[in-house]
């Protein structure tokens, strides 16, 4: 019996959901914003995917350093709570989200691919038997996202960051084209301002 409940477990530990790899190839997208940083959104496999994208005036290493280092994300990025990392490319994330909403948290396992020119940081939920779920939170089982980043120049970064728009729990839908606005200006927002900071300038 023990061992069926450990092999279970390992299997649900390495069940993925929703994956973007390709992303890129998806040509139905709606447009929420437009400026410095575009934002859109679109319907994949039944879920909702939103879109943000930029170029900041910072090297593509300056860049994927911040985006990869997973543990210091409450530094960063101000709705990001804690991190806890389960294994070495699996971690849970707990997000505050504004009153009267609970908070949320994900576990996702992740993926980096890097190439000169180009970076991509992928991640996809997955069940893990560490992980805990605070009762004031709701987990987001269907989590996943991607990082692209495309160097410009020595100096610029185009950022293209998405993720899956769903936010289940109390939060309605009516308000979710707002809040896919507001978290993609301010995720790329705080990572600009964190690799200012970092760089000293």
């Amino acid at each position: 019996m023990f061992k069926a409940i450990l092999h279970l477990l390992f299997f649900n530990y390495l069940l993925f959901g929703l994956e973007l790899d390709h992303i890129q190839s998806f040509n139905n997208w709606n447009n929420l914003q437009t400026g410095k940083i575009s934002i859109d959104w679109c319907t994949y496999e039944n879920f909702p995917i939103s879109r943000a994208k930029t170029i900041l005036d910072h090297p593509i290493n300056n860049v994927a350093g911040v985006v990869q280092d997973l543990d210091k994300y409450p530094e960063i990025f101000e709705r990001v709570t804690k991190t806890i990392r389960l294994d070495e490319d699996v971690v849970q994330i707990v997000l505050d989200m504004p009153f009267p909403f609970d908070g949320r948290d994900y576990i996702v396992k992740y993926n980096i691919e890097n190439f000169s020119d180009r970076w991509v940081f992928s991640f996809s939920s997955i069940n893990h038997p560490l992980a805990k779920l605070d009762s004031e939170h709701v987990r987001l089982p269907n989590a996943a996202g991607i990082w692209i980043l495309k160097k410009i120049n020595e100096k610029q970064t185009e950022v293209i960051y998405a993720w899956n728009g769903e936010l289940l729990g109390n939060f309605p839908d009516i308000g979710l084209t707002r809040a896919w606005v507001t978290q993609g200006n301010e995720v790329l927002t705080w990572l600009d301002k964190g690799l200012t900071e970092r760089s000293g300038l």
